[in-house]
Parts: structure tokens; sequence; C-alpha cells
């Protein structure tokens, strides 16, 4: 069975990001980028099914920059077996993203595509519903546990009420969530043995997708700065401060 696995490139989760000062976007010069933390607990969810001997090989893919390479590279220390770089200065849009990975997909028909559930810079937690739609396969979303035998999947995932069990056929498309597990650290071995690993690097125009925009940036800005707390003496002052100011 083969797992293919997309991963992202983004802000490191602990930098702070800062907005440019033409409000046209979010400022990446000399800023440390790593690998999405979803995308991470997924590339670590494929490995261990191969591990388990569920999966018989695990690739990668990235769409972005020739420094999404490092991204890869990390996914290849962990334990994937190969990388697909689609190399693009492009901020492709949540479908654009979809339609390339269903691209590449018709290319490598992989058993099982096992994604996070989102990118924590844009937040959209849209590529997985939309590529599984643009693939008509069925689709199991915010993944905590996973289990894969028999060409069946069956996923645990956390709903608000608790958590909800699902089978379905392969293949198809799984997100995975925070809690599906924690992801391993690539030893210093590893990551010697990821530089020898193949890593294809093709050009997003080859693929012949329509990544055209279909939204349009207006203006982006930093939150409003929170505001300072007050002390109070007793709880009734705080039950005159909610009804005179709403806020406390």
């Amino acid at each position: 069975m083969k797992v293919l696995v997309p991963v992202k490139r983004v802000i490191d989760y602990n930098v702070k990001a800062r907005v440019k000062a033409d409000q046209t976007g979010v400022d990446l010069a000399n800023v440390k980028m790593s690998m999405n933390p979803f995308c991470e607990i997924a590339v670590e969810e494929a490995v261990r099914l191969k591990e388990k001997g569920v999966a018989t090989e695990v690739v990668a893919v990235s769409i972005g920059p020739a420094q999404a390479q490092e991204t890869l590279r990390t996914s290849l220390a962990m334990g994937a077996d190969r990388a697909i770089l689609i190399q693009t200065d492009q901020d492709l849009e949540p479908l654009a993203v979809a339609k390339v990975l269903k691209a590449i997909i018709a290319e490598e028909n992989p058993d099982l595509v096992l994604m996070g559930k989102q990118a924590i810079d844009g937040d959209n937690n849209a590529t997985g519903q939309m590529l599984s739609t643009l693939l008509d396969w069925p689709q199991a979303t915010f993944a905590s546990a996973l289990t894969v035998e028999g060409g069946k999947a069956k996923v645990t995932r956390e709903v608000d009420g608790g958590l909800q069990t699902l089978e379905v056929n392969l293949p198809a498309v799984v997100t995975a969530d925070l809690r599906l597990n924690e992801p391993r650290y690539a030893s210093l071995p590893n990551i010697m043995k990821a530089k020898k690993k193949p890593l294809d690097v093709k050009e997003l125009a080859s693929l012949g997708v329509d990544t055209a925009p279909r939204l349009k940036v207006i203006k982006v800005t930093e939150p409003a700065k929170r505001s300072a707390g007050i002390k109070v003496e007793a709880a009734a002052d705080i039950v005159s401060n909610l009804k005179t100011s709403g806020v406390f």
C-alpha cells in the first residue's frame, strides 16, 4: 500500500508572525521556517503504518519554493521513502493546492492520502475536503486514531460531542488532528540517510493545472492588542462592571 503525505513549509510555530509595512501580507524575510505541525503528525502516522507492515511506501509531496526541499528532507529523515517538490513561488489557495495534489495522485496512484487537517499559517482547514471531492474519494477528517486493514481505514475523529468512529473504503483521504500521535525527532543518522533518498523536483507549469487565484487580499493587519485588566474588591463590582461596560 502506498501512502501519499502532503507537507507544507510554514513559519515556525515558535515565531511571532509580522505583517509587512504595506499590509499586503506576512513578512517572511529572515524568518525561521519549518514543517507545518499537522503535516508532521501525518508523516509520523504514515511512517508508523509502514513500520507495522501495513504500508509499503511513503511518499512526501510539497508545493512551494526551492527552500521547501528542506521540509521534504525532514520528512525523509522521519522515515518517508521519497519526496516530490512541485516548485513554485506562488502562494496557492486551498482549491489550487487540491488541484495540484489531484494531478500528482493521478501519477502516483496512492491507496491513501494522509495529510494535516490544516496549516497554521492560513488555518483554512479546506484542502483535504476539497481534494476528496475532486477525487470522488471518501474522506475522514480530524483523525485522532487510525487503523488500516482489509482495504478499509477505520478512523476515530474528534467532534463537538465526543468521538466518532468511521470506516471508509480505500483509496481515501484522511486528515490528521493534534492527538493522532506525537511525531518523532529525526536522528542524526536518519538525517544523513535522508540526503541520499530520492527527491524529484517538478515545475508547477508542467502539470497543466489551473491555479489562478479566486480570492483577492485587500489588507492584512495584526490582531488588536488586548486591553489591560482591572482589579475589583468584591464580586458585586464584577457584576456592576459587566452591566455598565459589557466586558471584564
